[in-house]
């Protein structure tokens, strides 16, 4: 049978790639292990968090799913570090992992020009250097021009609790055997991570009165930009600490763990150890966090956040029990670590696209990354980028001033990554301009232009464009000395204003806000609260943020100086043979890429540019 493009894996990166192919017009399968798993919450049954938050509202800016399914689907809502400056501020759902899992899978299953399969892909068919086909584990062969590989910790996948291994995908789905294989026969660099997931325990075995709550935030923006509010907040999370009982019976017992042990093979993320690594990592600490997490209404299953661990069942057993107010906890189910097959990601393009099979694209943590977040995102480039080939367009790339999607691809094919990468707002060097709240001022005409963004989402934006133009146009306005100005001034821990002061000049005080202001000054109105905060933001930061974009003109330069795709880097003279090699191996599509390659200086990025 004959599709236009097909996509190997369904969980987040995977629905994301089928959305895309699918709603711009191309004929496109999903195949998948089992039908269950499409975009299962394996591990943390939440979606953003630090600078993941980003992503999230990224994906949604550009049309796609995964905003507006978290928004659909929220337990209790959060804006991380509140206390810090705007370019942080991270949105953080607790969500329904069931209700995430069925409503995903509703939206694929109603999908025009999409099919779904339950099988295994286990080889790529190619022609002439390009991709034609695949071939399934039940002997089942698809002709097609596209393939996006989606296929997250299932390629030769296993779990490990002590010395309990199992030759299966995470939650007991069944793993991938077959497709690794396939992709060392095409000339990839294979490499083997490891990840890792806590115990549940049963929620009416805990003592929460022994926890401290954490509650939602009100009144906060969603992750899509669609969602006309949030949901209330229908559940708590709770915080607790281990204790020193805790990490003696984990030092006791650390030629129990997997990790130590040399079972486990695969490197580990940095960001989110095991407890056995930050008991070891970080010796001189006493205690480390832990949060208590619903993980659905379906059942009172709780997920034990900074408890992630593969040591045998008993060990685990003590381990919690030694924290206060779980001494009585009921387990249902033990954690685990899983290690899978992945590729090098300096194996792909910036658009995704692999270097060594034209039409065949990688998403998700098959190039290493960790996390849905990251996931959705990858997906969600390769789809566009793999519809926009099918369709005779050029292909975008995302830059590092776009957008944290750029920087997490720009970091994987020009850094690559020795162990599952993560995203930070730290990896982002313009992330005052990437904030969350202008998410759609950055991406929703991308989003529209490569056909994602439909009449409704892009009415809406436009609607907001031009209210934004209208706020700015206001700022001069002088606000006249008052009784009520002195207050808000007061209560902002500012100086009085006794001649008055314009709008641009009250939001550049340090302690003000402009959404506040209004509340209490009645400046304007007509307009909604996320575009009065986005003007806010942009004239309180106009300095930072003016510098930010001098400094991306002077970049843009090398950005716009493209490279060949077949360029050879060893005949340019006086190069260095490292540069050299280096750059051959990544083969970087415009000078500004090069000059972001480990091991090429400024030095050798001049010689390229007086060579080309």
């Amino acid at each position: 049978m004959k599709y236009d493009a097909i996509v190997v894996g369904g969980g987040h990166a995977g629905a994301e790639a089928c959305l895309a192919l699918a709603r711009t017009g191309n004929k496109t399968l999903l195949v998948t292990l089992t039908k269950e798993g499409i975009t299962f919450l394996a591990c943390n049954p939440s979606i953003g968090g630090t600078a993941k938050g980003h992503l999230v509202c990224e994906i949604d800016a550009l049309g796609g799913e995964m905003g507006k399914n978290a928004d659909a689907t929220t337990l209790q809502l959060r804006m991380l570090n509140l206390g810090k400056g705007p370019a942080v501020h991270s949105l953080r759902a607790q969500v329904d992992k069931n209700a995430y899992h069925r409503t995903m899978q509703h939206v694929l299953e109603n999908q025009e020009n999409l099919d779904i399969v339950e099988d295994e892909g286990a080889k790529i068919l190619t022609k002439d250097g390009a991709v034609c086909g695949l071939v399934t584990a039940s002997g089942k062969t698809f002709e097609c021009r596209a393939i996006v590989l989606a296929c997250g910790v299932y390629l030769n996948s296993r779990t490990i609790t002590g010395e309990i291994i199992k030759d299966s995908g995470p939650a007991g789905f069944s793993n991938s055997k077959n497709l690794t294989q396939s992709l060392i026969e095409l000339g990839f660099d294979i490499r083997r991570f490891k990840t890792g997931t806590p115990p549940r325990l049963d929620g009416d075995s805990i003592d929460y009165s022994k926890f401290e709550v954490q509650k939602g935030d009100k009144n906060i923006q969603t992750f899509s930009f669609l969602t006309k509010r949030a949901k209330p907040n229908i559940k708590v999370c709770y915080l607790g600490y281990t204790t020193a009982k805790t990490k003696q019976i984990i030092l006791d017992n650390l030629d129990k763990a997997p990790m130590y042990s040399g079972v486990i093979k695969g490197l580990g993320p940095r960001y989110c150890p095991s407890i056995e690594t930050k008991i070891v990592r970080f010796s001189d600490k006493e205690r480390h966090q832990v949060f208590l997490e619903p993980e659905t209404l379906d059942n009172n299953q709780i997920y034990v956040q900074g408890m992630s661990t593969s040591m045998p069942k008993d060990i685990q057993q003590q381990m919690i029990e030694s924290i206060v107010g779980l001494e009585k906890s009921k387990f249902v189910k033990y954690g685990y670590a899983i290690e899978y097959d992945c590729i090098n990601p300096l194996n792909l393009y910036p658009t995704l696209e692999t270097k060594l099979v034209k039409g065949l694209y990688c998403a998700g943590q098959i190039n290493g990354t960790s996390g849905y977040e990251e996931a959705g995102a990858q997906g969600l480039l390769a789809g566009i980028n793999a519809s926009l080939q099918l369709r005779g367009k050029e292909q975008i790339i995302l830059s590092r001033d776009s957008s944290y999607i750029g920087v997490l691809v720009d970091d994987l094919t020009t850094k690559g990554t020795n162990e599952p990468y993560r995203m930070m707002t730290s990896r982002a060097e313009y992330r005052l301009l990437l904030r969350q709240d202008n998410a759609d001022q950055r991406l929703t005409q991308i989003g529209r232009d490569v056909g994602l963004v439909d009449d409704e989402r892009y009415a809406k934006f436009c609607k907001k464009m031009k209210n934004i133009q209208k706020l700015k146009s206001k700022l001069s306005k002088t606000i006249p000395p008052s009784k009520q100005l002195d207050e808000y001034l007061a209560s902002a821990h500012e100086t009085p204003a006794p001649r008055g002061l314009t709008i641009d000049n009250l939001c550049k005080r340090a302690g003000t806000d402009l959404y506040q202001a209004n509340k209490v000054l009645h400046l304007f109105s007509g307009y909604s609260k996320a575009e009065i905060v986005e003007v806010g933001i942009e004239s309180k930061y106009e300095g930072y943020l003016s510098r930010q974009n001098q400094l991306i003109e002077r970049t843009k330069k090398l950005e716009e100086k493209r490279i060949p795709k077949d360029f050879d880097f060893t005949s340019i003279k006086g190069l260095r043979l490292e540069a050299a090699e280096k750059l051959n191996q990544i083969k970087p599509l415009s000078v500004g890429a090069a000059s972001r390659i480990s091991g090429v200086n400024p030095a050798d990025i001049t010689i390229l540019l007086m060579h080309l």
